[in-house]
């Protein structure tokens, strides 16, 4: 498989080659030349079907020569070493949980699939690898654990000042080692871009084996599609199959667009937005507007101008609105609707949602009610997160209710050393630290 970027399809690259840069040269973010389709029998006999065999059949083609097949096969167990459940909620409703991994947050599985496949580019390549990453809140937690100690790799994370939780931030910033943390004076908009200018920034170019650890590293956004998969196996007669994806960064939700243009029978797809809402605007006057980013409890979503609908927009439906629609809905709720609900639910059917899968059941509630949702629709919403992790954010009834999970009792009994260095948002300041350091 070869890649090329958005803004060009002529300079094809390898997917070492992608990974490795994270960013295209141009700006924008690489994407495959081609989308492989699966073969009907494969999808007819997926119930039948170990989840690493799946797994592998999906991810081989986009990784192509790469990483020899043995070693692809090392990468998904590593990656699929914890549990996915999918658990019934009520009628026809259910919640895919993706918060099983060891920092409780569904980017555990393209994280360690990503620590995997540059583990592997470094013993080829025998050059320091320097990642560097923004984050909302669970990006910047499952980066440091899952590069945490790896030979030949450094992690530099930004994150938000008072922009995540405060167990995320003891994830992020107590590990040290080859983690290190930077609180930037601004929100996760201004992050971002410093990650995006430091790409296309020549000296830094230079003097860094520099790649990302965001969703827009190909290594990190496709592994997603795993979740959509698994969650066809699982479900019994997955005939009219939808699912409402909580989407903050919108890299979650394209790899579910990919799987369904890939062959898996997804009737449509939700993705429900806090009061960051920058695409249900544009799903509904047709115009892309980002405006200043508000903080909500929902914090992962805090985002305003998502790195990867570019790749739905311009990639997955070349800018054809009509096509996009058809499958694709999108709703913004407030944190009064998420709290609201997420008490709602634990009444009425003992199931506990974090701020994030709450907007995800939301998002199936509200369709439902707007087209009078018939019998035979599935819906699934993804539970992106542990609830312990915005235990300040849950309502009062419910905090007791939470049970703590063991790898996360260390974080909020110890008093672990927090190592943070405070940051403006101007890039240049960050480039004469980066410039500086070596």
């Amino acid at each position: 498989m070869l890649y090329r970027s958005l803004k060009n399809d002529k300079n094809l690259i390898s997917f070492e080659e992608a990974v490795l840069k994270g960013l295209s040269p141009d700006g924008s973010l690489y994407v495959p030349k081609r989308i492989p389709i699966l073969d009907d029998q494969f999808i007819k006999n997926l119930p039948k079907l170990q989840i690493s065999e799946i797994c592998k059949y999906i991810i081989k083609p986009y990784i192509g020569k790469s990483i020899p097949d043995s070693f692809i096969s090392n990468i998904i167990n590593d990656t699929l070493s914890f549990p996915f459940p999918l658990k019934k909620i009520h009628d026809n409703i259910y919640v895919l949980e993706l918060f099983h991994g060891p920092t409780l947050a569904f980017k555990d599985v393209g994280v360690r699939f990503m620590a995997e496949c540059l583990s592997f580019f470094y013993k080829k390549i025998k050059k320091k690898i320097t990642i560097l990453v923004a984050t909302s809140g669970d990006t910047g937690a499952a980066v440091a654990h899952g590069f945490y100690k790896k030979p030949g790799i450094e992690v530099i994370i930004l994150y938000p000042y008072n922009g995540i939780s405060s167990l995320q931030k003891k994830q992020i910033t107590s590990l040290g080692e080859n983690i290190f943390s930077l609180e930037i004076k601004g929100n996760f908009d201004n992050c971002q871009n410093i990650v995006k200018k430091s790409f296309l920034d020549k000296e830094i170019r230079k003097k860094y084996v520099l790649t990302s650890a965001n969703s827009i590293n190909v290594a990190r956004w496709l592994p997603q599609m795993f979740y959509y998969f698994l969650a066809y196996k699982t479900i019994e007669n997955p005939v009219e199959l939808i699912f409402s994806v909580p989407s903050g960064n919108f890299g979650n939700i394209c790899a579910g667009l990919m799987s369904e243009k890939m062959g898996l029978p997804i009737k449509f797809f939700i993705a429900p937005t806090n009061i960051n809402d920058t695409i249900p605007r544009f799903l509904k006057y047709e115009k892309y507007q980002p405006l200043p980013v508000k903080k909500t409890i929902s914090n992962a979503m805090d985002i305003s101008n998502p790195n990867n609908f570019p790749r739905i927009w311009n990639y997955l439906y070349k800018e054809n609105i009509l096509q996009l629609k058809k499958k694709l809905f999108s709703y913004r709720f407030t944190d009064k609707e998420t709290l609201y609900i997420i008490e709602k639910v634990w009444k009425k059917y003992k199931y506990i949602l974090d701020p994030h899968g709450a907007v995800g059941y939301l998002g199936i509630k509200k369709y439902f009610k707007k087209m009078n949702h018939k019998s035979s629709l599935k819906a699934v919403f993804l539970e992106t997160a542990h609830p312990i992790k915005f235990l300040d954010h849950m309502p009062l009834i419910l905090r007791d209710e939470i049970i703590v999970p063991s790898n996360l009792g260390v974080f909020l009994k110890e008093k672990r050393k927090e190592n943070i260095l405070s940051m403006s948002n101007d890039f240049n300041n960050f480039k004469s630290w980066l410039l500086e350091r070596i």
